[in-house]
């Protein structure tokens, strides 16, 4: 596996990844009218995020297995936050989502950065948790005007 940050190139793999990954992911710990509204929205790749420098794809056999990385705070500099992660379903317990996290926990580490901060899906706690992260409560992620996705907040010291 190898970890690469993205490009604009990245963007249908991307799309396709957290796509056909999220729904089957997430219909377990969310109601249908949550994932009705949200899913839309967030099964969308953020073009930002792939330009940024610190967004990243694992690959293998030029397939993509997964997704995520940080950014910087815009007020502190020494705070960085978790984003859009996803690994295939297909290749989930393969190592794909710990790697890429100690990949974004180094090259954070190296820029500075003393704190992570992730709005985890339900979904997602064991795994960050697995990592590293430890819960600071609910937190309510507006997605758009009206649209407000339940989520977790939690917090990891590099």
């Amino acid at each position: 596996m190898i970890i690469r940050p993205t490009t604009k190139a990245d963007m249908a793999a991307v799309d396709a990844l957290l796509a056909r990954t999220y729904p089957k992911l997430l219909k377990a710990d969310y109601p249908p009218s949550v994932l009705v509204t949200a899913l839309p929205i967030i099964s969308r790749a953020r073009p930002e995020l792939l330009v940024c420098g610190t967004y990243y794809v694992v690959e293998e056999d030029g397939a993509v297995l997964g997704a995520g990385g940080w950014t910087r705070d815009k007020r502190d500099r020494r705070l960085g936050h978790i984003r859009h992660v996803v690994t295939d379903d297909r290749a989930l317990r393969r190592g794909v989502g710990r790697r890429l996290m100690s990949h974004c926990f180094d090259v954070a580490r190296a820029a500075g950065v003393k704190r992570m901060e992730c709005w985890a899906t339900r979904t997602a706690v064991p795994f960050y948790a697995a990592v590293g992260f430890v819960e600071a409560g609910p937190i309510d992620v507006q997605l758009q005007s009206g649209i407000v996705f339940p989520s977790v907040r939690m917090l990891r010291d590099l």
